[in-house]
């Protein structure tokens, strides 16, 4: 079992920066990959981002590429979502999601989700 409760949201302004973090409880972090997900008002909840229970492998939606890094310290059972350049665009609830070893692309393959952090960018 794992609990996820993910912090660092807020409102900044078009261009601005923000660095979310997920915390993990429970002693099996490691061993899960884990994703960053967002859904704006009125959308489907989409993949932002994905890393590898190592660390090694990470992955990005197009929409955010080159712009958002994610990152995971596992001696801290805590996954991080860095976000830079942000846009309008990016205005949504942000969820953290963990599933066994490896990341996909996929929501309904995630076993596990956090509450969500509102993440509001203004233009």
């Amino acid at each position: 079992q794992v609990q996820l409760v993910e912090s660092g949201g807020g409102l900044v302004q078009a261009g601005g920066s923000l660095r979310l973090s997920c915390a993990a409880s429970g002693r099996t972090f490691s061993s899960y990959a884990m994703g960053w997900f967002r859904q704006a008002p009125g959308k489907e909840r989409e993949f932002v981002a994905g890393i590898n229970w190592s660390g090694g492998n990470t992955y990005y939606g197009d929409s955010v590429k080159g712009r958002f890094t994610i990152s995971r310290d596992n001696a801290k059972n805590t996954l991080y979502l860095q976000m830079n350049s942000l846009k309008p665009e990016d205005t949504a609830l942000y969820y953290c999601a963990g599933r066994p070893y490896i990341a996909t692309i996929f929501r309904g393959e995630y076993e596990y989700w956090g509450q969500g952090t509102q993440v509001t960018v203004s233009s």
